[in-house]
């Protein structure tokens, strides 16, 4: 019999993925409603152990309890997804233990926990394009580490971009509204010097961080190392939103490994995890049943839509280096329209419009007063440059 206490020791028996979310699963049973114990068993149909307790309660009952619980809905997916990464789970409840109390949800990490639909994140690359795009209802801005290194002539992913991050996050923690930073793999592979990053991330005002896994070469950081990244993060910034990122399906060479490294980064202490290039609905519906963290799915033009991955479980929908990228194509091809005399759509903010957002009055994030008006018209009166 494994015991609540000692169900994650199962993993060094069973070696199944997942059966660290199986662990934290019964902790989170234990402490909310009392203790159960749970073995493994043969394939079958979920069933209790019959007791003679009065104390017992079957495991269909625990789930209409965690199903009752918004917050909970989390515990109630992956008690669904047990059998399929460990095996019919069967239980009893015995003596019921006093709740632990649970630190209290960050505003940004509550963003991630909303019943009508996932966070959606645009990434930003300077103070003047979060600014505009707070200004415009979105309720946290992300930065993009391909946008924020090009700007500055630097390749992304070489960890070469640490000073023009941190000015970045310096710059934007002036202000009052929500971001995370884009961080790369911590700019470093020596812990402690990610760990030093996240603390300074933390008091210039950032709400979260993106770690990822992939490096340049197309390779991935071997797994025991980021889990050990994510865990120094946390410990030096608990209230930091870590998200934690695989390049698994990015890469595309070991996508057979995305469910193990989730399962270790989130016993690592992810607050979410984040798995780009991932658009299959099949899988990412796998991966929403068996996390007990949000998941984070890369936007792609192509799909699935904003509406589909809202259906399908996922929490958080990144819009990536994509407003970059578009804002590149679009001043080079306003550009070349007036050289070659090409009829083009030259509606752009005016010239006060961008100093305001400069501009920090006390009434909105970046001193955008009661809102950025909606641009349509270019501003011909405007200084030139």
């Amino acid at each position: 019999m494994c015991t609540v206490t000692v169900l994650g020791r199962c993993k060094e028996r069973f070696r199944r993925p997942g059966f660290s979310l199986a662990a934290r699963f019964a902790d989170f049973v234990r402490d909310s409603f009392g203790e159960y114990v749970f073995r493994r068993s043969p394939p079958g149909p979920t069933r209790a152990v019959p007791t003679a307790s009065s104390l017992h309660r079957p495991l269909p009952a625990l789930e209409r309890r965690l199903r009752r619980a918004p917050e909970r809905a989390f515990a109630a997916r992956t008690f669904r997804a047990l059998p399929n990464c460990c095996g019919s789970i069967v239980g009893v409840m015995t003596q019921p233990t006093p709740p632990t109390p649970e630190q209290p949800l960050t505003a940004f990490a509550r963003l991630h926990h909303r019943a009508d639909a996932p966070l959606l994140l645009p990434n930003a690359w300077d103070h003047a394009s979060a600014t505009a795009l707070v200004a415009q209802g979105f309720a946290a801005v992300g930065t993009t580490s391909l946008g924020v290194a090009a700007a500055v002539g630097l390749p992304d992913g070489a960890a070469a971009a640490l000073d023009a991050t941190l000015a970045l996050a310096r710059r934007l923690g002036q202000d009052s509204f929500l971001f995370t930073v884009d961080a790369e793999g911590g700019f470093s592979d020596d812990v402690a010097e990610v760990a030093e990053l996240a603390r300074k991330l933390y008091e210039a005002g950032a709400a979260g961080i993106n770690l990822e896994d992939g490096r340049p070469d197309g390779t991935l950081a071997p797994v025991e190392l980021h889990a050990a990244k994510i865990a120094a993060v946390k410990a030096a910034a608990p209230a930091l939103f870590l998200n934690a990122r695989t390049d698994t399906h990015w890469s595309g060479a070991r996508e057979e490994e995305t469910t193990t490294r989730l399962a270790m980064y989130e016993q690592a202490g992810a607050d979410g995890v984040f798995v780009p290039g991932l658009s299959d609905p099949v899988r990412i519906a796998e991966l929403t049943a068996l996390l007990a963290v949000p998941l984070n799915i890369l936007y792609a033009p192509t799909g699935p839509t904003l509406a589909e991955l809202t259906e399908l479980g996922v929490r958080r929908v990144s819009l990536g280096s994509l407003l970059y990228r578009r804002a590149l194509a679009a001043a080079v091809d306003a550009a070349t329209a007036v050289r070659d005399g090409r009829p083009t759509d030259l509606s752009a903010p005016s010239y006060a419009q961008v100093q305001r957002l400069a501009m920090r009055d006390g009434t909105t994030p970046g001193g955008a007063g009661p809102g950025l008006p909606t641009w349509t018209a270019p501003d011909p009166l405007g200084p030139a440059d």
